[in-house]
C-alpha cells in the first residue's frame, strides 16, 4: 500500500482530472441529503433526484415524514426500488430525529449511525456535504478505485475509510471520496480506461496489467493488449493454454 505522501499525490492528480467532483444528489439541507442518501441504495443518483422533489414537497422535514402514511411514502419513492424497506427506513429515521434530536440532523457519526437506515457511508455523506464535518464515504467505486491504485488494501469499507483518512488531512476527506467515486464512474470502471487515467503511472493495477502484457513482439507485429480483470483489485494471472 502506498505511503501517505504518495496517496496524497495520487488524489491530487485525480482531483485535477475531475475538478467538478461533488455529490450528485440534489438537496437543500441536511435532512434532504440524509433522506436522499438512504434512497440512493441500489439506485442511481439521477433516479433519486427524480423522486425526491415530490417527496420533499409533500413531506418537507422530519416531523412531516415521521407521521406520513406509509403507503403514500412508498408511492412517492417507488421508482428508486426496494421502496417498502426504504419507506420504513425514512419514516423510522424521521421519528428518531423528532424523538431524540428535536427534528434536526445530528452532527456526529455516533449519533447518525444510530438512526434507522443509516450506516457509516450515509453518515459520512451527510457530515461532509451538508454539515461541514470531515467525512470520507466509501462506496463500491471508492473500494474498487482505491484498491486498484494501491492507496488502500482491503475489501472492508470501514477499513478502507481508516486507511484513506489516515493518509489524508481531514480537509481533503470529502473531496477525495467524491473524486474517487467520479473517477470510478467515468474512468476506472469495472473494465478500466487506463489510457484516460491521470494517475495511471502510479497505479498498481495498471503496472501489473502492463507487466502481464509483456514487451511488444519484434518484427513490427502489433502488441497484444492485456485484458484487466474487471472489478477485482488485482489483474488475474494469465492462464496457460
Amino acid at each position: 500500500m502506498k505511503s501517505a505522501a504518495d496517496t496524497q499525490s495520487v488524489i491530487e492528480a485525480l482531483t485535477h482530472q475531475h475538478p467538478d467532483a461533488d455529490t450528485e444528489l440534489h438537496y437543500r439541507n441536511a435532512f434532504e441529503l440524509l433522506a436522499a442518501t438512504i434512497l440512493s441504495a441500489q439506485a442511481t443518483d439521477a433516479g433519486v433526484n427524480k423522486a425526491t422533489p415530490a417527496l420533499f414537497a409533500r413531506f418537507p422535514d422530519a416531523r412531516a415524514l415521521a407521521d406520513a402514511p406509509a403507503g403514500e411514502v412508498e408511492r412517492l419513492i417507488h421508482s428508486t426500488g426496494f421502496f417498502r424497506q426504504k419507506a420504513k427506513s425514512l419514516m423510522g429515521m424521521s421519528r428518531a430525529l423528532v424523538e431524540h434530536h428535536g427534528g434536526e440532523v445530528p452532527r456526529t457519526m455516533e449519533a447518525l449511525v444510530k438512526l434507522p437506515g443509516v450506516g457509516r457511508k450515509t453518515a459520512n455523506v451527510v457530515l461532509g456535504h451538508a454539515l461541514g464535518v470531515p467525512g470520507l464515504p466509501v462506496d463500491r467505486h471508492v473500494l474498487r478505485v482505491s484498491n486498484r491504485l494501491g492507496v488502500a488494501d482491503s475489501d472492508d469499507p470501514e477499513r478502507v475509510e481508516q486507511q484513506l483518512t489516515g493518509a489524508l488531512p481531514p480537509a481533503l476527506w470529502t473531496r477525495a471520496s467524491d473524486t474517487l467515486i467520479l473517477h470510478g464512474r467515468r474512468v476506472c470502471k469495472p473494465e478500466p480506461l487506463c489510457s484516460q487515467c491521470a494517475a495511471a503511472d502510479a497505479c498498481d493495477f495498471h503496472a501489473e496489467a502492463s507487466r502481464l502484457a509483456g514487451p511488444a513482439p519484434s518484427g513490427g507485429a502489433k502488441r497484444r493488449k492485456a485484458k484487466p480483470a474487471g472489478p477485482a483489485t488485482r489483474p488475474a494471472t494469465r492462464r496457460r493454454r
